[in-house]
């Protein structure tokens, strides 16, 4: 299994569906991650504001590179509605050589040099 040492997943919540789509197109959009799924029903309990919480949420896995945390925090913080919204950032440490230099391909343009806007290649699921 070959390392990427440079592939991250990042993890954020949302509050809901609506949200959590917003973020994810944002993301994509900005090519600061390459994939992003969400998955819905995820009952969080926390501490805000000294008191327990608790609510339904959903959580997205965003697959970027170690470069371009930077950019993805500051657009999920530019378009989350929370005011301190999870931003956990977690190591690669192997994977499908393939899907490994997907990620980094999607996060390129055609010349790889620069995020663009549009698509390079399908994402995970459809025929490449």
């Amino acid at each position: 299994m070959p390392k990427r040492p440079d592939s991250r997943l990042v993890l954020v919540t949302a509050p809901d569906l609506a949200t959590a789509r917003r973020l994810a197109t944002a993301a994509l959009q900005s090519r600061t991650a390459a994939c992003a799924n969400l998955i819905p029903g995820v009952e969080s309990h926390y501490w805000w504001k000294d008191a327990l919480e608790s609510g339904s949420e959903i959580l997205i896995v965003f697959k970027t590179l170690e470069s371009l945390l930077a950019d993805l925090e500051r657009v999920i913080h530019a378009e989350h509605p929370y005011d301190t919204p999870e931003f956990l950032v977690l190591p690669v440490h192997g994977g499908s050589r393939r899907y490994l230099d997907w990620i980094t391909a999607s996060v390129q343009s055609r010349d790889g040099t620069s995020r663009k806007r549009q698509r390079r290649k399908p994402g995970p699921g459809k025929s490449r």
